[in-house]
């Protein structure tokens, strides 16, 4: 069974989050954080669950754009400059549907690891 498409996403700038909202009604806001550190890139996954890089300091990344790519995916750009993997329908409904069991499991790996959601140094972000 496939994920259902969103027949509507919109980023909430202020808030930093994506919007993902289906034609059921349900409705999801997945924060630039979350999709930051879930990224599907082989950069953050690795190629393997024993080479996937523990992405720290992400608490203030936002997006600074958003493109579809072909039927089945979103690319989207970080402004850390993250901009790789693609995000399908079906793993950001998984991502959704998930976020809390995710995000849980996100902090326990930051904690068990002494990191931090917080950057090193002063956020800066590019012009």
């Amino acid at each position: 069974m496939t994920a259902p498409i969103p027949t509507r996403v919109h980023y909430h700038q202020q808030a930093r989050e994506l919007e993902l909202g289906y034609a059921d009604g349900q409705s999801y806001r997945l924060s630039a954080e979350y999709l930051r550190v879930y990224s599907p890139s082989a950069e953050v996954r690795g190629h393997g669950p024993d080479t996937a890089k523990l992405q720290t300091g992400q608490k203030f990344v936002g997006l600074k754009n958003i493109t579809q790519t072909g039927r089945y995916a979103l690319k989207l750009h970080f402004d850390d400059g993250h901009d790789t993997g693609l995000y399908s329908w079906d793993y950001l409904y998984d991502l959704a549907v998930n976020q809390d069991a995710y995000w849980a499991d996100y902090l326990k790996q930051l904690a068990d690891a002494g990191a931090s959601r917080e950057p090193l140094g002063i956020p800066l972000k590019p012009v």
